[in-house]
């Protein structure tokens, strides 16, 4: 089922209740995210978050408070690069790497300035290399740690056609794997501001599986530059239960504000 190719009945006749209200008043969009992203952890040893990403530290973060809770298995090592309390680094990318190659990192977060719908990420810019029109950062280790690390999740709170691209207009991290390469690392969804798209790796493509409450099913195939497939369990975002919305107003707050101070502001509870 293509998403640019029509809708099933069944899907089209739901899409208007997937922007239910519910009680989304009372929880923010980056608390369902935050919320996402710690199950999409789930089970992990180690999770590593490189740098200006506050979003994805306080999922590692919360995915780490609720594997505490377990009565078997060690709880998931978090190391946020930019802490001190949360990271054990010394020496940054280096180690980061290292662990990396050798298979001591479970999970990682890659963004970009363009996403395409066979998961390839362009972190240089827009244009013609090298003449681009748009200069961003630049790929740094993400080609590295995408071949490596086995559960990449990939992020981009804004949806839109300006981001998630049907090509990127340079590839700096691909998923693309060949029969005779080793590759154990890879992309396994894509979570945006809108929804979360889970990734096929056999057929390189991205599966719609939740859209975010507030959100409709037509405007994320309005605002998604790729074709992809629609799940069979398509549904809305779930929101977080009681007592992990409490983890992430509390314990995750005051764990994220020693790197994110301002960020960690926005998830300050409400006053009684």
């Amino acid at each position: 089922m293509s998403i640019v190719q029509g809708v099933p009945v069944k899907l089209a006749n739901r899409s208007t209740r997937l922007s239910i209200a519910g009680n989304e008043s009372a929880i923010l969009p980056v608390e369902r995210l935050i919320d996402l992203m710690a199950t999409l952890l789930a089970g992990v040893r180690h999770v590593a978050v490189g740098a200006s990403s506050p979003i994805p530290g306080s999922g590692a973060l919360l995915a780490r408070a609720l594997s505490e809770r377990k009565e078997s298995g060690l709880p998931t090592r978090v190391s946020i690069l930019g802490s001190k309390r949360h990271n054990a680094f010394t020496n940054g990318g280096v180690e980061l790497f290292d662990m990396a190659a050798t298979g001591r990192i479970d999970a990682f977060f890659l963004g970009g300035g363009q996403i395409d719908g066979q998961a390839n990420i362009n972190l240089v810019g827009t244009g013609n290399y090298p003449q681009n029109e748009v200069r961003w950062p630049g790929s740094f280790g993400s080609a590295y740690l995408y071949h490596l690390i086995p559960r990449v999740i990939l992020f981009r709170e804004e949806h839109s056609r300006r981001v998630l691209v049907p090509r990127v207009d340079f590839i700096s991290a691909s998923s693309m794997k060949r029969d005779a390469d080793f590759r154990p690392g890879g992309p396994v969804a894509l979570l945006t501001g809108r929804c979360l798209f889970r990734f096929n790796a056999a057929r390189r493509r991205f599966i719609l599986e939740r859209i975010h409450p507030g959100h409709q099913l037509d405007e994320v195939r309005d605002q998604t530059g790729f074709d992809c497939d629609l799940s069979d369990d398509l549904k809305l975002t779930s929101d977080p239960t009681a007592d992990r919305l409490a983890l992430i107003r509390q314990r995750i707050r005051e764990e994220i504000a020693e790197t994110y101070p301002q960020f960690a502001s926005q998830l300050a509870p409400e006053a009684p």
